[in-house]
């Protein structure tokens, strides 16, 4: 049910990016969403790619400071509000969202969306229950 995102710790110069993307097409590793979050020595680059455990092995290799983390990707009808609609199922619960972004494509009339919240179980319970549609990382992995 969860989906695993790659995180890599990288510097803030020219060309890190660059190292990241390169290794990952080396190994025919594909990037499905992105998210950087930087500041003025460094940055935290977050991935969504088809095989996970390869990239890893293959970043780590490359010198790159890499982890895992379980997220949640959800699958929302591609109109205004359907965002919110899906968000506010968890107004009322202990989960919170500690992040998310969007995903690069999308499925028919759907909008994809990667979050990570501090209870990532009771996210998806909540989620699925009311109607929101949780993908399975297969799913994820196949876009």
């Amino acid at each position: 049910m969860f989906v695993k995102q790659i995180s890599i710790f990288i510097e803030n110069k020219s060309g890190r990016l660059a190292e990241v993307t390169r290794t990952l097409a080396n190994n025919s590793i594909d990037i499905s969403a992105l998210s950087v979050a930087d500041t003025t020595d460094f940055g935290i680059l977050r991935l969504i790619v088809n095989n996970p455990d390869k990239a890893e092995d293959k970043l780590r290799d490359a010198g790159f400071t890499v982890g895992i983390t379980d997220v949640i990707a959800i699958a929302v009808d591609d109109v205004p509000g359907a965002l919110a609609k899906a968000l506010s199922t968890l107004d009322n619960t202990s989960v919170e969202i500690e992040y998310m972004y969007a995903f690069v494509g999308k499925t028919k009339d759907k909008a994809l969306v990667i979050l990570k919240a501090d209870n990532k179980e009771a996210a998806v319970e909540k989620l699925s229950a009311e109607g929101v549609y949780v993908l399975k990382a297969e799913e994820v992995y196949n876009i």
